[in-house]
């Protein structure tokens, strides 16, 4: 089963073909001069294509990191819909009214991306997967009460039927911080829908990432540990990050 915590979720899906990957994709994003600084080796060849996945609290620095590594890499970058949600702002103010509203809204565009991943021929780094969001925040939401029992089986109900349609992915890369660090990133990006969430909130989701990724997560995973970093604008943090993804890779490599 692909988690433990869910008798009926459904099996991983194995990748059957595997192709070359193309290294002239365009980048996408915008970055601070600073960050194209970064000495760093030659790009080893990918001899397949990847499904990269960026894990990791609100605050983390998971939108960060997966455009850094899309323009190092020359991956294409996925990035979570969240500004685009118009459930937020409501749901902070009121999450028992609201929670199952964006947590559906959230699944629906989650599901595109990974449709969209699944038709694509290029690597793919993504913030946040699918799983996290049922794992962690939907499974949280249930938790403390702003999701009820009815709402969550049929919102898991719709879940299993999407991801009888799709992989997981190739590596799972968890960003892992202390809720002070999420705090301080969390008020230095300034997001109004943010500033009122509670400690206890973030607290929770902290606990969830750690029993998702190390105790239930059965797929490859690099745990990056990420207070005292400064990965985009110090470049030996993010020359360490990258080192330590191809090493991981070059790993999976020799399984394939």
């Amino acid at each position: 089963k692909m988690f433990a915590e869910s008798a009926s979720c459904p099996k991983t899906k194995v990748r059957k073909e595997r192709k070359v990957i193309c290294r002239n994709s365009p980048l996408l994003i915008r970055l601070p001069p600073r960050s194209r600084k970064v000495p760093l080796q030659p790009i080893p060849k990918i001899p397949f294509f990847m499904h990269i996945a960026i894990a990791g609290n609100i605050g983390s620095g998971k939108t960060t990191l997966t455009g850094l590594l899309a323009q190092h890499y020359g991956w294409t970058p996925k990035f979570e819909t969240v500004a685009e949600n118009p459930y937020l702002d409501p749901f902070y103010k009121d999450m028992p009214r609201w929670a199952f509203n964006l947590e559906v809204f959230f699944l629906k565009e989650r599901f595109k991306d990974v449709l969209d991943i699944a038709r694509t021929e290029n690597n793919v780094v993504q913030d946040r997967s699918i799983f996290e969001g049922v794992y962690i925040f939907s499974a949280n939401n249930r938790d403390m009460g702003n999701l009820d029992n009815r709402d969550f089986e049929t919102y898991m109900e719709l879940f299993e039927l999407m991801t009888s349609l799709v992989d997981a992915p190739d590596l799972l890369i968890y960003l892992r911080s202390t809720v002070p660090h999420l705090v301080a990133n969390i008020r230095k990006r300034g997001r109004e829908y943010e500033q009122s969430m509670s400690i206890d909130y973030l607290e929770n989701l902290n606990r969830r990432y750690d029993e998702f990724v190390f105790d239930k997560y059965p797929g490859e995973k690099l745990v990056v540990d990420v207070d005292g970093l400064d990965f985009l604008y110090n470049p030996k943090d993010f020359s360490d990050i990258v080192d330590r993804i191809d090493a991981k890779l070059f790993g999976l490599f020799a399984k394939a």
